[in-house]
């Protein structure tokens, strides 16, 4: 079988997962192994004054019941952050970001409901469960901080003595005296107060671990579904256990979901580690579903006040963004970055001159923050997107013309924006115009008069959306033949639904003319892969087929070096098309199989070649790509339930070379299925006293098939120069437009009834009280 680049080629990899033959984290099991359950803080605020651990220690099967103090004594570190690292955040005062340790077992204070406190090792699952319930912790509650909007306002509970207005970072970013000028000089200025809700990742496999040492070789083996097995191997090594790297495996099989949640470095994977070296036996670890909602990394939670300043023809003069963003309890590993590391989206796609972003970060009694599918950037687009409806509603003007009357048009590539971004290039007023006929926009007010025939109110909300990806580290790849033809692939990316392992096969069989079925892709194992930063941030299609395509052409460099000495012919006679070396004008020709064979011949082998048939390539872009599209919803609002119905959802996007159709639609669809949940239904809640209440399926409502049509989409691809395929990245684009594009199709069904602005989630409940509202007043 063979596809080439831009073929809709089946996923080979469903075939496992279709036949129940996929190899996640639990599938995973070694002799002896033990089993651990975690003892969870009740309280979002307390201080531990005693743990008795004697009646769990007497519990059948019991190996052993570890806390804090254990932690202390064997020297396991707290778990790293990362973003302190990268940037050199600092508070509004002026002094380094407060960055707390973050133990894996809470010390004399718990600061979120579910943060661990105790393990409990047991022979069995069901005995360490039994047993972590006879586990006594004493707790003395204290007065929570829950509020992300108010934590930083002076009367709110300290999350931590030594930062008392639980300010953890202040960011500011672009031009605040450009922007003050513009804002008291406009003839209008649109302001709005967005509210961003706290959502649950949600992966389809709950989080699982598997933890071994190795007493002979000194070394720890951790097993665990994770986006970046190299960094973690590496701040395990480095920053947890002390250890050299080499003393650390991180094996990351197949895994059911990870959106940017498993990015991070939790609690759990330490606790596994150190307790298998603790009683020298492996130890497994399983979340249950209701422990993770509660429990493990939550995403977005911000209020953010936006203003957009606006000439008296309508040119865009500047944007204001003042956001309040919650951290959490502690600072995950890839926190505080989701809170400003993509706000420079809020540029748009627009020529806006003047822009100034303010985020503060701020600390709260609830589960650390960490990414989530977009990591700011669809927070980006939103602010943009909401802000230009409503300045068109409060200036009398058409939305869409407002907004082309702002865009930037071709010619102007590249284009610096009025924050940090320069998009090198896209077609948007393109894919505009493509989404506007395929929604038939002008015929959208009779489908609204038809709606209102029958009681019912319908909207349509038009948005544009652009996005930074693949920006990040190098990325690699090696390309090893065996003597018999067969190739063995591997990148340091983590393939977790994205199709990896059909798409660089067709890449392959484009360079090299290879079969599907010679190709053998391996990725997740820090003992098989030699170097790798992994799959986040839209990187995988464009820097791990730009590292992989290199290592292509490495291997046809060497296979005409070993053609040429068996053809007894000069190395630049030799041409290379579809799997065969030959020279022109005769019949020398020899199969990459044969040139693979005499690779690994030492009596063939061209004289000073080393033995083997292989290339290795690692690729880093000069700059990141951006990916931008058009989405467009037409939802139906019954006011009598608010229940709200999409009728039609349609995408045109510009995400460069497309590799593969099939998987690109099927990354769009999730990714607007994401967004529409956290638009329509997902809301962490908590209580007034720190309670998580949407703590089940029963209360925190996720998006089911039903809820979302396929989409409708098209494609306006504009081949980037940034990386050798013309290839800008999908991973994020769904969400990304999908939120603002859902949210001004409930605005817009809404207002001619008076309502301009309804925070998310804009649930049945939700709307229906709006409704109700205007019609009681």
């Amino acid at each position: 079988m063979k596809f080439g680049l831009g073929q809709s080629a089946p996923r080979v990899e469903d075939q496992r997962f279709l036949t129940g033959r996929g190899r996640y984290t639990d599938d995973h099991n070694l002799p002896q192994q033990a089993h651990a359950v975690v003892v969870r803080s009740p309280y979002p605020h307390a201080r531990i004054t005693a743990i008795n651990k004697s009646a769990a220690l007497a519990a059948v099967g019991v190996i052993a019941v570890l806390d804090h103090a254990d932690l202390v004594a064997d020297g396991v570190n707290p778990i790293p952050s990362l973003g302190p690292r990268l940037l050199p955040l600092k508070r509004p005062d002026g002094m380094p970001i407060y960055e707390p340790e973050y133990p894996a077992l809470a010390a004399d204070t718990a600061r979120y409901a579910g943060q661990p406190v105790a393990v409990v090792i047991a022979e069995t699952r069901a005995q360490a469960r039994d047993a972590a319930e006879l586990v006594e912790v004493e707790y003395e509650p204290a007065a929570a901080c829950i509020d992300t909007a108010t934590a930083h306002l002076g009367d709110a509970p300290v999350v931590w003595p030594q930062c008392p207005d639980n300010v953890c970072f202040q960011v500011q970013v672009g031009d605040r005296d450009g922007v003050d000028k513009a804002l008291a000089g406009a003839a209008h200025v649109t302001r709005l107060t967005i509210p961003v809700s706290r959502v649950c990742t949600n992966a389809m496999e709950p989080r699982a671990a598997l933890g071994n040492y190795d007493e002979h070789d000194g070394r720890y083996t951790l097993w665990s579904g994770h986006q970046n097995p190299h960094h973690l191997r590496k701040h395990l090594a480095t920053r947890v256990f002390n250890v050299a790297e080499s003393q650390v495996r991180v094996v990351s099989p197949d895994m059911g979901g990870a959106f940017g949640l498993r990015a991070s470095i939790f609690p759990e994977l330490v606790l596994v580690l150190w307790a298998s070296k603790r009683i020298a036996r492996p130890v497994k670890w399983l979340g249950e579903r209701s422990e993770m909602i509660v429990a493990e990394d939550q995403s977005r939670d911000m209020v953010m006040d936006v203003a957009l300043a606006l000439s008296e023809d309508g040119e865009f003069e500047a944007v204001e963004v003042k956001s309040v963003a919650a951290c959490g309890a502690y600072l995950s590993y890839f926190s505080p970055l989701p809170a400003f590391g993509n706000m420079s989206g809020v540029a748009g796609v627009y020529r806006t001159p003047n822009i100034h972003v303010n985020v503060t970060g701020v600390f709260s009694h609830t589960a650390p923050i960490a990414p989530y599918r977009g990591a700011g950037r669809p927070e980006a687009a939103f602010i943009i997107e909401l802000l230009i409806d409503a300045a068109a509603k409060e200036l009398g003007m058409d939305r869409i013309a407002l907004r082309r009357r702002n865009i930037i048009a071709p010619h102007a590539m590249p284009f610096q924006t009025g924050l940090n971004y320069k998009y090198d290039c896209g077609e948007f007023e393109v894919n505009m115009d493509k989404v506007m006929t395929t929604v038939d926009y002008d015929g959208f007010e009779a489908r609204r008069a038809q709606s209102k025939q029958r009681g019912m109110l319908r909207g349509l909300g038009v948005v544009n959306a652009i996005e930074q990806a693949a920006g990040m580290a190098d990325e690699a790849a090696e390309i090893r033949f065996d003597a018999d033809g067969s190739v063995t692939v591997t990148t340091g990316l983590h393939s977790h639904g994205q199709g990896h392992e059909t798409v660089f096969r067709q890449l392959l069989a484009d360079r090299l003319g290879l079969e599907f079925e010679q190709i053998r892709y391996v990725q997740g194992d820090t003992d098989r892969v030699p170097y790798g930063h992994g799959t986040n941030g839209s990187r995988g299609s464009g820097l791990g087929s730009a590292a992989l395509a290199i290592a292509a052409d490495r291997i046809i460099v060497k296979g005409k070096r070993i053609a040429a000495a068996q053809f007894e012919t000069a190395e630049q006679d030799v041409e290379f098309d579809a799997g065969q070396f030959s020279v022109a004008g005769t019949d020398l020709q020899m199969s990459l199989t044969e040139i693979a064979a005499v690779g690994h011949d030492p009596a063939r082998r061209p004289a000073g070649d080393d033995a083997g048939f292989a290339a290795y390539s690692t690729w880093k872009p000069s700059a990141p790509t951006f990916p931008n599209a058009c989405h467009a919803c037409e939802i139906e609002i019954d006011p009598d339930t608010g229940i709200s119905v999409v009728q039609r959802y349609v995408i045109i996007e510009d995400c460069g070379t497309i590799m593969n159709p099939r998987l690109l639609d099927g990354q769009l669809q999730g990714g607007v299925v994401q967004g529409f949940g956290q638009i329509m239904m997902e809301n962490v809640v908590y209580d007034a006293e720190g309670q998580q209440l949407s703590g089940s399926f029963m209360d925190y409502c996720m998006p089911r098939a039903d809820d979302v049509p396929f989409c409708e989409i098209g494609y306006n691809p504009v081949p980037t120069k940034i990386n050798p395929l013309g290839i800008k990245g999908i991973g994020e684009a769904g969400t990304v437009g999908s939120m603002p594009a859902v949210m001004a199709a409930v605005v817009n069904a809404l207002a001619p009834i008076g309502v301009s602005q309804i925070a998310m989630p804009a649930s049945p409940h939700r709307v229906w009280a709006a409704i109700a509202k205007v019609h009681s007043t």
